[in-house]
């Protein structure tokens, strides 16, 4: 049951990556239909970066307050519908409109997947969990790159069929979660009948939420910061890639998206590799490896003309990016107040994601007006905008992470749905003050929560 509640997260953050994918693949298209320049199309992905936080403060909150299973498939309907309004859109002001509605309805998602996911997992496998999870969002870019590649083309559609794809692919993943139960602390918060109801339940998890605030403030700017690199890094070396390849390089479409297949394959092998061995070495020392080691291979990226040369350096970059992206997820749940780790993570990984959301239209606007020639043709000069942008990100983002904290092998499932009734919280507060220190301080307080694993309702009965 385990590898369902893990399945079902996945399955939605893939289709959260393909969605959002979408309109980065189809720039060039899209402009040519709308009437307008490529950089003015990449304000759409701007919107949608901006309006994730606001989904993930909903569908975070209420994932924390009435359970995983239901706000999901809310969640996901409502960006399938979004995602079919997107082909229909007949002006560019009702596509940007639909666009920024639709990060409303993708900023939940992760959130959701990744407390769901890892929180039904071991302990000791949700270093190596965390990064396939995570790798979803580039299993999601890559079948839409291959739709793109084999489907688009040969569509009476064009461009809108990557969107009719999306649509029934994401209904199909609210289907399935349909079938499976709640996740295991709510049906246990249920079962063992100390869990509040109604507006007393409301009004107690909001004394948690505040009381949650006060203590854990500089772990959420912290937090925030460092998503906020992570969200440049892959937006800055992913959104506008393929423009990057057809208009810089001079590929055709088809071999642009060969080259982000081959890449995002890098992308997956490298979030697996890397959060795997974070259990090992550490969340934020495989991190910083990963950023130094992407800072180093830019060369590899942007200076080569030959397409195998360079595809062999994003598979790379994409190795490292993606490396260190995989340890995300369940650095973030080890760092969250346990009862709050669908919409603790959710909005710093969003805000993050806000704060960087001009990422794409950075890099189009200074390509665009940075021109360089070859063979006597004017081209945009996305490969010096990108490098230089990303070897200023690599080395941010490894300095801040040192000057960070982690809490690898906090066991967060032992804790309890927030909004329980008074006996209840206090119970919660001192479980959460155990769970964050290290076995020998449990030990002492006379409770050997993290060696002996003991089950939520053993914690209360303690």
């Amino acid at each position: 049951m385990n590898y369902v509640y893990f399945f079902v997260g996945w399955m939605a953050w893939t289709m959260d990556g393909y969605d959002f994918h979408t309109v980065s693949l189809s720039v060039s298209r899209l402009a040519k239909f709308y009437d307008q320049h490529r950089e003015h199309i990449s304000t759409s992905i701007t919107l949608t970066l901006l309006f994730r936080s606001l989904g993930a403060a909903i569908f975070g909150i209420a994932g924390d307050l009435y359970g995983r299973k239901y706000p999901m498939i809310v969640n996901l309907i409502i960006i399938s519908a979004l995602q079919l309004a997107t082909a229909y859109c007949a002006t560019f002001d009702q596509f940007l409109g639909v666009r920024a509605l639709f990060g409303i309805g993708m900023g939940g998602i992760w959130g959701l997947s990744a407390s769901m996911g890892l929180e039904n997992m071991p302990m000791e496998a949700r270093g190596l969990f965390s990064g396939i999870l995570q790798q979803g969002y580039a299993l999601g870019y890559l079948i839409a790159a291959v739709f793109n590649l084999y489907v688009v083309p040969n569509s009476p559609y064009s461009w809108k069929a990557l969107f009719f794809i999306g649509a029934g692919l994401t209904l199909a993943v609210a289907i399935a979660r349909v079938f499976f139960p709640e996740s295991k602390q709510f049906i246990e918060a249920k079962r063992s009948g100390e869990q509040a109801t109604g507006k007393k339940k409301v009004k107690l998890f909001w004394q948690d939420g505040r009381s949650i605030m006060k203590g854990y403030w500089k772990r959420g700017l912290y937090a925030i910061i460092m998503m906020a690199l992570f969200n440049f890094m892959s937006h800055t070396s992913q959104d506008m890639y393929p423009t990057y390849m057809q208009q810089t390089k001079g590929f055709s479409p088809e071999m642009s998206s060969k080259a982000t297949i081959i890449a995002k394959t890098g992308a997956l092998v490298g979030g697996t590799i890397c959060g795997y061995y974070s259990q090992f070495f550490g969340r934020r020392a495989t991190i910083m490896v990963a950023t130094f080691c992407g800072a180093c291979l830019l060369p590899m990226w942007v200076v080569p003309s030959s397409w195998g040369t360079l595809t062999a350096g994003a598979f790379l970059i994409q190795f490292m990016v993606q490396g260190a992206w995989g340890v995300v997820p369940i650095h973030l749940q080890e760092l969250s107040p346990p009862q709050f780790r669908s919409s603790f993570p959710g909005i710093a990984y969003q805000l993050g994601n806000m704060v960087s959301a001009p990422a794409a239209q950075i890099s189009s606007v200074i390509s665009e007006n940075w021109i360089i020639h070859v063979n006597g043709e004017e081209r945009p000069d996305y490969a010096r905008t990108q490098a230089a942008m990303m070897a200023v990100i690599f080395s941010l983002l490894c300095f801040w992470i040192a000057c960070g904290s982690e809490q690898r092998g906090s066991h967060f499932e032992l804790a309890a749905a927030a909004g329980g009734n008074d006996c209840h919280n206090d119970k919660l507060r001192n479980l959460e003050n155990f769970e964050m220190q290290d076995p020998t301080f449990a030990k002492k307080g006379g409770v050997d929560i993290i060696e002996n694993q003991r089950t939520p309702q053993s914690v209360r009965e303690v």
